[in-house]
């Protein structure tokens, strides 16, 4: 996201699963995540606190972001931006959008193109597998990952997490299966 002056939450999640540890949702130990972050924004000197939610009702509800004083000031298919300010002078974030750099794909291979952050373990696993499934096919698929944990590539590409085969992206929200992309990338060394 784009924005001055703010901190931006990219992840936040309370264990929920029945094995391990147990299901700790719904004790409040998220909210408390939650407050202790603007605090430390605030101290630090943010005008306001930016997060990204889903609308849909599942993982990092945006629903769950507007029960904490956040509102909805953006929004890019299923994931919607969302801004709490603790200044007047505050100004709502934005999305970057997808600029049209295209990628680079080289002739008589499969291109497998990852875009990687660092900060988004789902986004890490993704990446993990593609690098692993690109390897598994040797010199016929031509791997390229993008580090965006730097803003200024996230504002040159319009993307943060992404992954793309043969320039056509491929949805990763879950992480995508090994044996799913695996698949996918036996078809382009089918037709090369």
């Amino acid at each position: 996201m784009d924005g001055s002056g703010l901190y931006f939450i990219p992840c936040i999640w309370v264990h929920g699963h029945k094995q391990g540890r147990g299901n700790f949702q719904g004790r409040g130990m998220g909210s408390a995540l939650l407050a202790a972050a603007e605090e430390d924004a605030r101290a630090l000197g943010a005008k306001g606190m930016a997060a990204w939610g889903l609308w849909l009702p599942f993982w990092m509800k945006a629903s769950w972001f507007r029960r904490h004083g956040y509102r909805s000031v953006d929004r890019i298919g299923i994931a919607s931006l969302l801004f709490k300010p603790f200044e007047a002078d505050a100004r709502p974030p934005r999305w970057f959008r997808r600029t049209a750099k295209p990628l680079e794909l080289t002739p008589g291979r499969v291109n497998v193109t990852c875009f990687v952050n660092g900060w988004c373990g789902a986004g890490d696993l993704t990446a993990e597998r593609a690098r692993r499934v690109a390897g598994e096919f040797g010199e016929q698929v031509a791997f390229r990952e993008i580090d965006t944990s730097e803003h200024a590539t996230v504002a040159e590409w319009g993307l943060a997490d992404a992954l793309f085969v043969d320039g056509k992206r491929v949805m990763t929200g879950p992480p995508i299966s090994p044996e799913r992309l695996r698949k996918i990338v036996q078809k382009g060394v089918a037709r090369l």
